[in-house]
Order: structure tokens, then C-alpha cells, then sequence
């Protein structure tokens, strides 16, 4: 099952937000996922298959080839149309 991973720095406040959306946008679209959201530090032990979060947490998972780069953490938009293509890529290349 597809794992996505939300990252903040703490891991509780605004990953914590994000996730909530991202299950709601995953409903949305009939795509099933674990969820899970955590801190800086954690996602990088983490084994998911898309990472989510602010883009200059990101650029910190260089590692990572899934990645979903936010620029406003509170625009539901955004993240639906970038957490989309990501899942799009994911499957194609699996």
C-alpha cells in the first residue's frame, strides 16, 4: 500500500494539518494510503513512498524521489494538485 510521510519541523503542528488533508484529498480520489506525519530529524529513518512538506524541509530529502514541495502549507489547492502528480509518477514508475 502506497505510505506517505508529512514533514514539519516538529512533526505535530503543521504536518499534522497537512495530513488531515491529504486523507481528505486521498478520499476524494479513491486512493488508498497509509498516512503518517512526523518532524524533520524522523523522515529521515522514515520508509514512505511520497514526502510532503514545506519546500525547504524538502530540499533536506535530496534522497527521497517522491517528494511534494509545498510553497503555502495551508493552500488546499496546491497540495491536492501536487500530492496528485506525485501519486500519478509513483504508480508510473512502479
Amino acid at each position: 500500500m502506497l505510505k506517505i510521510i508529512v514533514v514539519c519541523g516538529m512533526g505535530l503542528g503543521s504536518s499534522h494539518y497537512i495530513s488531515m488533508n491529504v486523507i481528505d484529498i486521498l478520499k476524494s480520489h479513491e486512493i488508498h494510503a497509509n498516512v503518517e506525519n512526523c518532524d524533520l530529524l524522523s523522515a529521515f529513518s522514515k520508509e514512505g513512498h511520497i514526502f510532503i512538506g514545506a519546500d525547504y524541509f524538502m530540499e533536506q530529502l535530496e534522497d527521497q524521489p517522491f517528494k511534494v514541495c509545498l510553497d503555502d502549507l495551508f493552500d488546499k489547492e496546491e497540495l491536492e494538485k501536487k500530492l496528485l502528480e506525485a501519486v500519478d509518477s509513483f504508480y508510473e514508475s512502479n
